[in-house]
């Protein structure tokens, strides 16, 4: 039997980023519904949530970047899903091996470290020089864990276009968390064969039907 790895990602996955949206809120004067709602307009319009601080009048986000970063002050144990690391010790437990790879500046790694999470493997988009949806950055991960069969490899997220339709075009076996906005906002539907779970809790308990011909 082939070694199985389950890959999570990071924001809505196992970290809770309503404090990230609140910090950015505060931060431009604009009440955190308003730039929630906003937030909402935007994916439900099919746009990019960036675009939701050039729709509420603050185009150039780069200039209050570093006034983010010292209010946020990185990941705190405060936003972790409470099924975050429980899982992730359920899923060892169980004999998969873990990875953690996101759409994130290089600073979280070790702030995901410090907070508790371990993992064999754990890559931000911004060290691997390559960003969900692309190709790349599925190729760069199936590197980092050793170049293992992507079939043998679950990506576990919360968005259906940077996920999980990406993830099955990679050959790997897609689980559709569906917890954030991003999940609760979409008109679009996973690909055949996507495992759909509504909790990390639920999902150590499925986690083998990512493989069905094994299962069965």
């Amino acid at each position: 039997m082939p070694e199985r790895w389950v890959c999570l990602d990071v924001g809505e996955t196992i970290i809770d980023e309503t404090r990230v949206w609140e910090t950015w809120a505060d931060i431009l004067g604009v009440t955190r519904f308003t730039f929630m709602a906003a937030i909402g307009a935007m994916l439900a319009r099919g746009r990019q949530f960036q675009e939701v601080f050039e729709f509420l009048g603050f185009p150039d986000r780069e200039r209050y970047r570093a006034q983010f970063t010292a209010a946020y002050a990185g990941f705190q144990e405060r936003d972790l899903y409470p099924d975050a690391l429980v899982a992730i010790d359920a899923l060892r437990a169980a004999g998969y091996r873990l990875a953690i790879v996101a759409n994130q500046p290089a600073e979280r790694t070790a702030e995901l470290r410090f907070i508790g999470v371990r993992a064999e493997v754990m890559a931000m988009s911004e060290e691997m020089r390559a960003h969900k949806p692309a190709p790349e950055f599925f190729d760069e991960v199936v590197r980092l864990l050793g170049g293992p069969a992507p079939a043998d490899v679950a990506y576990v997220g919360d968005r259906l276009d940077n996920d999980i339709h990406p993830a099955a075009a990679a050959g790997m076996r897609p689980v559709w968390l569906r917890r954030g906005p991003w999940a609760a906002i979409t008109n679009d539907q996973p690909p055949p064969g996507t495992l759909v779970v509504d909790s990390l809790t639920e999902l150590v308990a499925r986690i083998s039907e990512a493989w069905p011909e094994v299962a069965a």
